[in-house]
């Protein structure tokens, strides 16, 4: 996969909704109640991180909900790559970037959405290509005005900021021309999802596809 596609496909998943919830799954039981109130709130695309030890087995449950796009979030290695294409992600997203798994992304023809932290890190995913990407940790490297700034030198890129985003900031971010959506774990926190709360899962979901982007 070309970097160009890749980032094709990243702005479509982007554009779905003005959400991507991430998710950290302890027991593949929840994965396809939760991938389900998720979808029916509104929130079609979800990031599955790779932090626990069934989270594969979640992606693989995940993927098989109708509506659903699922990426496995997190990558850190080819073999990360690898299992996550082989388990069914339709995309990939790092917390940050190396020409490794980069590389790995375009062999396997897994669309990447990789986590940049600075100008110059950004700056590198132009000149491969890529003019989409995920902004990590937002919060801690400046949140919103941090992103209003790269707007000026680097207008082509676009970001999905992730990481200390909730309900009381997600505005700021989403008010930006530069960003295309945000990913949070606010919609579906664990112990939401180990009380079995689906419903409350699904109306946070439903809440947050009506934000609106600038």
């Amino acid at each position: 996969m070309t970097p160009q596609d890749a980032s094709a496909f990243s702005r479509e998943i982007c554009s779905l909704a003005p959400v991507i919830p991430v998710l950290v799954v302890d027991e593949v039981a929840q994965a396809e109640p939760m991938a389900e109130a998720l979808v029916a709130g509104g929130l079609p695309v979800l990031e599955v991180t790779l932090r626990t030890p069934v989270a594969l087995d979640v992606i693989r449950a995940m993927a098989k909900v109708k509506g659903g796009v699922v990426g496995a979030g997190t990558l850190l290695t080819p073999d990360d790559v690898r299992n996550a294409k082989e388990a069914g992600a339709k995309f990939g997203v790092s917390p940050g970037i190396t020409p490794t798994l980069v590389e790995a992304c375009e062999a396997h023809d897994l669309p990447l959405l990789g986590g940049v932290a600075t100008v110059g890190e950004a700056m590198a995913m132009l000149e491969r290509g890529y003019d989409v990407c995920k902004f990590f940790p937002a919060e801690a490297n400046g949140g919103a005005p941090a992103l209003k700034a790269f707007a000026g030198p680097l207008p082509q890129m676009h970001f999905c900021p992730t990481g200390g985003v909730s309900m009381d900031n997600v505005n700021d971010y989403l008010s930006l021309p530069n960003v295309l959506c945000c990913g949070g774990s606010w919609v579906a926190k664990p112990d939401l999802a180990k009380a079995g709360k689906w419903g409350e899962i699904e109306e946070r979901a439903r809440a947050a596809s009506q934000l609106k982007r600038g």
